[in-house]
């Protein structure tokens, strides 16, 4: 399998506290990978780090083989959410998508094309003009953010916590979305979540994160969840 993300020897510290230390992992073009992992684990800090927010105290992450931190050929081909920061709450949905489109070369029509394939997902209202990002619920601004982010038709997608704020018909529908990609584009997907479910029902690979480290790199199967469910049983004890 061709390598499209590769880390190496990659650290952060915080405050003279090392949060993440990945002496080496390697994510394939086209591959479903899944991060779990404690509050704390460094999940989101990784995802800053191959997202280039963040500098890195140590170490590289390479995407196609370029170091992400001296070239921006990556942003091209990459989707993400993180987090509300990369919302502008000041603008309505629609408004939102056209701005996002328009950074990445597409025009209105293409805009209004893809926001209305969505419209099982978004499940609201996103014309009406005087509704503001700002003025949504939690669920739904993630919907905004999850839409803008797969608007980009990206071969790299990377979701923080997708799940979370969702309502059920909500997350059957994400997770719908996410196994259709990969199974028609062949997009490399790399999704945090704290719900095992979810995460082991779209990922292929579920790689484990504990206090900064990687401590199990495991191909789901029809053993992985109940494996998963044993590990975070003895650390909560």
């Amino acid at each position: 399998m061709q390598t499209i993300i590769k880390v190496e020897n990659l650290k952060k510290i915080y405050n003279g506290r090392t949060v993440l230390n990945i002496p080496d992992i390697s994510i394939g073009k086209g591959e479903s990978f899944g991060l779990v992992g404690n509050n704390g684990a460094g999940k989101t800090t990784f995802f800053q780090l191959i997202l280039d927010l963040i500098r890195a105290d140590g170490g590289y992450v390479f995407s196609c083989e370029k170091d992400v931190s001296k070239n921006e050929r990556w942003k091209k081909y990459t989707g993400s959410y993180l987090d509300e920061g990369f919302l502008i709450d000041y603008l309505t949905p629609y408004e939102y998508f056209m701005f996002v489109g328009k950074l990445n070369g597409l025009n209105s029509g293409d805009v209004v094309q893809f926001v209305e394939r969505m419209h099982a997902f978004l499940n609201f209202e996103i014309k009406k003009e005087k509704i503001y990002i700002r003025e949504l619920s939690n669920g739904n601004r993630k919907k905004i953010g999850i839409v803008a982010a797969l608007m980009v038709e990206p071969e790299v997608l990377i979701l923080d916590e997708p799940f979370s704020n969702l309502d059920p018909t909500s997350q059957f529908q994400l997770k719908k979305i996410l196994k259709d990609l990969q199974q028609r584009k062949k997009i490399s997907m790399l999704i945090s979540s704290h719900d095992l479910n979810h995460v082991t029902e779209v990922c292929g690979r579920i790689v484990v994160l504990h206090e900064g480290e990687i401590v199990h790199d495991m191909e789901t199967n029809r053993n992985t969840l109940q494996e998963l469910e044993s590990f975070f049983a003895v650390k909560g004890d």
